[in-house]
């Protein structure tokens, strides 16, 4: 939000004087970053992870997200305790061997914090996904890959249909990627942009009750002494010369780059140079300063915009959560004020106490009357679309005080690397091409990844898990050279596929160059057999859980939706690949003619 995040409540219950309560003094560090409401969202979250392979990256995303808080974990893995296992996984000791690594992962993370719960099933994945609503229980899923295909739908499905975010992992080697699918809409109000990027002055909108304050506080500026001369706050200062500078410019302000440099050097002459405290005044400094970034129009971002554009905001249900009640009520907002919900908040600047304050209220008081314009809005639209569940008003001033940097992302179905089948990448296939005959882009390591986990879904890998059966239908292992050549030949069946779908034609040396380097990095794949190196896979674990916690909490931007990383360079890729997600079912009740089917 535009202001510093607000503490937690502390000692809640406790008389008045109270200190932060043990729990705050716990976690006072991270409650610093995310508050009280996204601890307490971490605290409702019940994450499963299905676990798979050699085990290591989802454990180390687990204790990442153990250390501050998370409600409850499972972890679903099948597979026994081996000695290999002992040199890679640190949750796991000499006395474990033979036994449940689910059981065995899960007592130790969850000597690491007391507050969460911890939970095993040792079921084999194939079993355990045909219950019936065997993952309704879970807010958030992690999957570390790879697993059978089919399986990967099925969770694919139950996440697409409920809106349940899922993080699919591999770390394999020197590399690791992970995807995530986040539901259809996932609107972030909170999305804590950088402070120099917030001001937000209305300088060149400024309202009744500030312009009356700067006439107030600058009456008579040439007379007055040096004391209050260079007291007087840099916003008022850019105010009266605006005035000024407005008379005698039909009205405008200073409009491009040439214009605001002749503007601050009007601020510039009108400071004093021969105060007793000698040099310019600090306040007539500020406000030169402040011309470039102050003085700019403040129209809603192309992020903002595409809020108000998106079909949840323009077409209300009753069903609609309340995020689109207040976004449409913003649009309508700016439709008629043609500027956002002020935020509120002031910088710091030189200026007595007391004016400051008289500022910061002006602004305050400017914010509050936008947000009660916007509560009005809301509960007119809740009225008349009939909406049953309550809009909190904290929820509504949140949203004003962030609504010039809300951000909506949108889920996308990740690939499911199925035997026989080309990969399809949608509206992403030209920049993914792009991608190809760019060195430093990972891209061929995300393809090799994914023909990697076509090969395992018919041959195997000889994969780790001993302790669960492989499946009957499974190949005979193949040794490493054909091993490798078979993959290799999938990846470049991906990538010509990609090249096609993309319309484009690449040429020789480049074209071989790609070919050379896929086979290159499904080396290393093999090489390792899905075993992981430590150092990767914590590395993968810390970057992993540090996204969960933006997922869970809302707050701040995650990742959208594919980050790659390669151990042998330290080069890591964010990505947007995949295909968009079916539109939601609002769509439906707007068109009763539409089926699921058609969606």
């Amino acid at each position: 939000m535009a202001d510093v995040t607000p503490p937690p409540l502390h000692g809640a219950g406790a008389g008045e004087g109270a200190g932060p309560s043990a729990k705050e003094k716990k976690y006072d560090r991270q409650l610093r970053l995310w508050a009280a409401s996204g601890q307490a969202a971490l605290e409702d979250a019940h994450i499963l992870l299905i676990n798979s392979g050699s085990g290591v990256v989802g454990v180390e995303t687990l204790k990442n997200l153990v250390l501050p808080g998370i409600g409850q974990f499972t972890i679903l893995d099948a597979s026994l305790v081996t000695e290999a296992d002992l040199g890679i996984n640190f949750f796991l000791t000499a006395a474990d061997v033979g036994t449940p690594r689910s059981e065995c992962t899960c007592n130790l993370l969850s000597e690491l914090n007391p507050d969460v719960k911890g939970h095993a099933i040792t079921s084999p994945l194939e079993s355990f996904i045909t219950q019936p609503h065997a993952l309704e229980p879970y807010t958030f899923i992690l999957v570390t890959l790879p697993i059978p295909p089919e399986i990967h739908e099925i969770i694919v499905d139950h996440a697409a249909k409920n809106d349940v975010p899922v993080f699919y992992i591999h770390s394999v080697g020197f590399y690791s990627h992970f995807t995530a699918q986040l539901p259809r809409a996932f609107p972030i109000v909170d999305t804590h942009p950088d402070p120099a990027t917030t001001l937000d002055l209305r300088l060149l909108e400024p309202w009744p009750e500030l312009l009356g304050l700067m006439r107030e506080k600058t009456a008579g500026i040439e007379q007055m002494d040096d004391e209050e001369h260079g007291h007087l706050s840099y916003v008022l200062l850019l105010l009266h010369y605006l005035q000024k500078w407005r008379a005698v410019h039909d009205g405008r302000p200073p409009e491009n780059y040439k214009e605001k440099s002749e503007f601050r050097e009007m601020i510039r002459r009108a400071a004093r140079t021969d105060t007793a405290e000698g040099g310019s005044e600090e306040n007539f400094d500020e406000a030169v300063g402040a011309v470039l970034k102050a003085l700019n129009p403040h129209a809603p971002s192309s992020a903002v915009r595409e809020v108000f554009d998106a079909p949840e905001c323009v077409n209300l249900t009753p069903e609609s959560a309340s995020f689109w009640y207040i976004a449409h009520a913003i649009k309508l907002f700016h439709d008629h004020n043609h500027v956002l919900p002020l935020s509120g908040s002031l910088p710091d600047m030189k200026s007595k106490s007391h004016d400051y304050i008289t500022l910061q209220n002006c602004y305050k008081a400017k914010a509050k009357s936008d947000v009660a314009e916007v509560t009005r809005t809301v509960q007119s639209l809740a009225t008349t679309h009939e909406k049953s569940t309550p809009i909190d008003a904290k929820e509504i001033e949140a949203f004003c005080k962030s609504a010039g940097y809300v951000k909506l992302l949108r889920g996308r179905r990740p690939h499911v690397a199925k035997p026989g089948e080309v990969v399809q990448w949608g509206d992403r296939a030209k920049t993914a091409v792009g991608q190809l005959t760019d060195p430093s882009n990972l891209i061929l390591v995300y393809i090799a990844f994914l023909a990697y986990d076509s090969y395992a879904a018919t041959h195997g890998m000889a994969r780790h898990d001993v302790g669960a059966d492989r499946p009957e239908e499974t190949a005979p292992y193949d040794d490493a050279d054909v091993e490798s050549a078979k993959i290799a030949g999938i990846a470049q069946t991906y990538i010509d596929g990609l090249i096609k779908e993309a319309g484009e034609y690449i040429e020789d040396p480049v074209y071989s160059g790609i070919r050379e380097n896929a086979g290159k990095i499904v080396q290393e794949l093999v090489r390792a057999r899905t075993g992981e190196l430590h150092n990767i896979s914590a590395l993968t674990g810390g970057i992993i859980a540090q996204e969960v916690i933006k997922v869970i909490t809302k707050q701040y931007v995650p990742v959208d939706n594919t980050c790659v990383f390669d151990g042998k360079t330290t080069k890591h890729n964010y990505k947007r690949l995949d295909a968009p997600l079916p539109p939601p079912i609002f769509h439906q009740l707007l068109d009763p003619s539409l089926s699921e089917d058609d969606m």
